[in-house]
């Protein structure tokens, strides 16, 4: 019965979550070996809370494990959300999306993240760059842009752009890569957002002559393309749009 978390004691790492004493919380968990579903989820949920504040990998790797150990291991309490009603599902969603993002479990971290109704979290930058690559990462990069194109132009947009531009163009999202990278490039005439725009619509064109892509995203890149000055983008142009006459398409 020592491992067995009290109800009482339960209820005061929950007030310590929702206080942000989470080192509070740790002292009370730190020597649990947990064996029911509520303390699975505390363990995983303060683990979490540790790494989210600390940057700890470490903490949300542990997190994680114990969050699959208490999926596998739900039948154990019906009752589960009733006993935990205190910590909402909101605050479990977020540490759980984090946690499961932050070691590559996109898929299980994008149900988690758009489980979440709270308009405190839904605003926050941290919420918004990692549902976004969610989405990349689960192959829905038009999802990701839409998050952009609802932010107002701050700091925090030019970040999600940049993470879009980058991601995308690791997944071979080309197109919604070179959206990213066009912006930015007008944003800030550094040379780096000018080679990545360039290999985004090049991978776009490839992609289309492969018919991988359809032939109605060629102007989509052509238009890119114009709005920089660099003198390679007029052999980068003749060459698609020579290809395009010679499919027909111009």
């Amino acid at each position: 019965m020592m491992d067995i978390i009290p109800e009482a004691r339960l209820n005061l790492v929950i007030f310590h979550l929702k206080n942000s004493d989470i080192d509070e919380a740790h002292e009370l968990v730190k020597d649990l070996k947990p064996n029911t579903p509520q303390e699975y989820i505390l363990k995983g949920v303060v683990h979490a809370s540790l790494g989210q504040a600390s940057g700890s990998t470490e903490h949300l790797k542990t997190a994680q494990q114990y969050f699959q150990l208490r999926d596998q291991r739900n039948n154990f309490c019906p009752c589960l959300n009733v006993c935990l009603c205190p910590y909402s599902d909101d605050d479990f969603n977020w540490n759980y999306g984090l946690a499961k993002a932050s070691v590559g479990d996109y898929q299980e971290a994008e149900e988690a993240l758009v489980g979440i109704g709270n308009e405190m979290y839904r605003v926050d930058s941290v919420f918004i760059n990692w549902l976004a690559r969610c989405y990349i990462m689960n192959g829905k990069p038009g999802l990701a842009w839409e998050l952009y194109l609802r932010m107002e132009t701050s700091s925090e947009s030019y970040n999600l752009l940049q993470l879009i531009a980058n991601d995308c163009y690791k997944m071979g999202q080309f197109l919604y890569s070179a959206k990213a990278f066009d912006v930015l490039e007008r944003l800030d005439p550094d040379p780096e957002y000018w080679e990545g725009k360039r290999g985004a619509c090049v991978g776009v064109f490839q992609a289309i002559v492969a018919g991988k892509e359809t032939a109605d995203n060629l102007a989509h890149v052509l238009a890119m393309l114009r709005q920089t000055t660099n003198p390679q983008v007029e052999y980068i142009i003749r060459v698609m749009r020579k290809w395009a006459a010679e499919q027909g398409l111009a």
